[in-house]
């Protein structure tokens, strides 16, 4: 077993099927720690909450052990595609049990399965959210409430202020004009994460 906790791709295919069950252990853990945020993310901005996300990566590494045990996986794709892909398949199952209508509410138009590629360009896009939603998470639970509601919920100044204890409509305007600001300093040593920052959130004055 890997001292560091970090596997390679080839490592963790070779250990899930001829591995003890300790370096199996340290396996699914590696993957929880590297794929359960990102792929909670896809859920959640498809109609799943946080409770759904972690549900659902139970079936997703389970899928994927039997996968690999049946040699149905042998490696062709890198295993964190691999793994989307089995997420984003059981999630619309999911969706399709719960409530045939809200398949037609979701984001993408399509759900066969898709190239490498088309996959990638996705985890990549969820890859740049979760950095964006870990720092705004340093500037405190109101700017992430506050935040998020905004810009990825979508949400008006009065349907914010019904999620917070602030007095006002105007009282919300300020703080999230002082989050945007702070968050502008936490990206300042940071050019990458910011420009990509600039193509979610329209700063305001």
């Amino acid at each position: 077993m890997h001292l560091d906790g970090h596997f390679k791709d080839f490592e963790i295919l070779e250990i899930l099927k001829t591995g003890t069950n300790r370096d199996v252990d340290a396996v699914i853990g590696f993957l929880y720690r590297n794929y359960a945020s990102f792929l909670a993310i896809y859920v959640q901005e498809n109609g799943g909450n946080e409770q759904d996300a972690d549900d659902l990566f139970q079936d997703v590494l389970l899928q994927f052990i039997s996968s690999v045990r049946e040699n149905k996986f042998r490696g062709d794709a890198a295993i964190k595609t691999f793994l989307y892909s089995i997420n984003r398949n059981l999630w619309f199952n999911e969706m399709k049990k719960r409530d045939r209508s809200k398949v037609r509410e979701l984001k993408y138009e399509k759900w066969q399965d898709q190239e490498v590629a088309d996959a990638q360009e996705t985890i990549s896009q969820l890859e740049s959210r979760k950095q964006i939603i870990d720092v705004v998470e340093q500037l405190g639970p109101d700017c992430k409430k506050i935040l998020l509601a905004y810009y990825y919920e979508n949400l008006s100044m009065r349907e914010i202020l019904e999620l917070t204890d602030y007095d006002s409509e105007q009282v919300v305007r300020n703080k999230k004009y002082k989050c945007l600001k702070n968050l502008e300093q936490l990206l300042h040593q940071n050019p990458n994460l910011a420009n990509q920052l600039k193509t979610v959130l329209q700063y305001e004055s």
